[in-house]
Order: structure tokens, then sequence, then C-alpha cells
């Protein structure tokens, strides 16, 4: 007998839960300069109870090729990657719409 999920009902291999989450998150995307001048690429709106942001971070640095840390539930990456961010995030499974770069 298959695992019953607690939120939506169906079974565990079935589960919309994680995908509806996904979509309901506005994602903004935009960057700061920090010391001397240096920007800093930070990543807001994704929530931190539905996905792991630790995981997400460590795609994301690995990809950039740079260094990055989370604090507050923002992801915070050095230097100026917000369009290698966004495409990264789509293809972990959020929505291009609801992604906003500035």
């Amino acid at each position: 007998m298959a695992e019953i999920c607690s939120v939506c009902g169906l079974p565990k291999d079935l589960c919309v839960c994680g995908t509806i989450s996904m979509e309901q998150q506005v994602i903004r995307i935009r960057t700061e300069s920090r010391r001397w001048g240096k920007p800093m690429t930070i990543i807001e709106g994704i929530d931190p109870k539905s996905v792991d942001l630790k995981e997400i971070a460590a795609k994301l640095k690995s990809m950039c090729a740079c260094g990055g840390t989370v604090k507050n539930a923002t992801i915070m990456l050095q230097g100026d990657h917000r369009e290698k961010a966004r495409e990264m995030l789509a293809k972990l499974g959020f929505p291009q719409s609801s992604i906003e770069v500035h």
C-alpha cells in the first residue's frame, strides 16, 4: 500500500504539493553593490519551508562558479549572475513567469 500525502491526499508518487508551492512563489533576483563596489546577486522570495535553500544555493554557486551564502531566507551570490540564476531556477522547476529580474 502506497504512502498518502497528508497535505493533498494523493499517493506520495503522485503528490503535487511541491509543484504547487513552487508555482505560487514570486522570486526576485537583483544586484547590490557591496564593499569596494563589488556586485552581489540577491535572490529573494523562495519559501524555505517548501524547498531546501542551501541545496539550491549550492547548485547556483556551482553553476556560476562563485561564492555565496544563505541568510534570512535570501540567497546571496558573489558577482552579477542574474541571467544564470534565472536559467538555473527555471531548470529546478520554478516557472519563468514567477521569476522577476531587476
